[in-house]
């Protein structure tokens, strides 16, 4: 797709745009990471997860490109003053405050753990030990960008800037995600204990 024909789509269907773009990018971090950090530490020898590729595209189109297409919409509207600067600032910290570690990240393990069929104390776990790790290198990395991103790029463009971006970011989280050791499950007693070399 030419930008020209990606500048209709999203002047015309601004929502489909930002699943499309999202989905295939969250897809692409994924592949990132299994080609670069595999299980077993063997490049040529891990079998590629389709699976996992195909959970993390479901997850960005379907499920966080439509919330993040309506976040930039409602920061676009926080306004402080007539100073863009003052607007801008009150935007990346609405963003970074609340939605990185409240929404964002809390959702992000929450789904993609449910889409393993994974149960609850899987997903409490998976929170419980990467939410703060997480949470930290995101606002290493996020609050610059965001200032430059809300002060300069036009609103429709905003999520295509993070989502490229975020092939990056993406590689991480989906890194982090599916790494393996020490985790809980559930055992056919329904008690739960301690598991080695599965990923939570």
């Amino acid at each position: 797709m030419t930008f020209a024909k990606y500048q209709k789509l999203i002047a015309r269907r601004p929502l489909l745009a930002n699943m499309l773009q999202t989905g295939f990018l969250f897809g692409t971090g994924d592949f990132l990471a299994q080609r670069l950090f595999p299980d077993d530490g063997h490049h040529d020898k891990q079998r590629y997860d389709w699976e996992r590729s195909l959970r993390a595209i479901v997850y960005g189109g379907i499920i966080f490109a439509p919330l993040g297409h309506n976040w930039y919409i409602f920061l676009s509207k926080i306004n402080v003053g007539r100073s863009k600067v003052a607007n801008t600032i009150a935007r990346v910290g609405v963003d970074q405050l609340v939605f990185a570690p409240f929404i964002g990240i809390p959702m992000y393990y929450t789904v993609m753990t449910m889409f393993e069929m994974k149960p609850l104390a899987s997903i409490k776990e998976k929170i419980r030990k990467n939410w703060w790790p997480t949470l930290r290198n995101n606002w290493l990395v996020w609050p610059a960008f965001q200032m430059v991103n809300f002060y300069l790029v036009p609103l429709q463009y905003r999520l295509l800037v993070v989502n490229l971006l975020s092939i990056g970011w993406n590689t991480y989280l989906s890194f982090v995600l599916n790494q393996k050791g020490h985790h809980i499950v559930v055992g056919d007693n329904e008690q739960l204990v301690l598991a080695e070399d599965a990923s939570v």
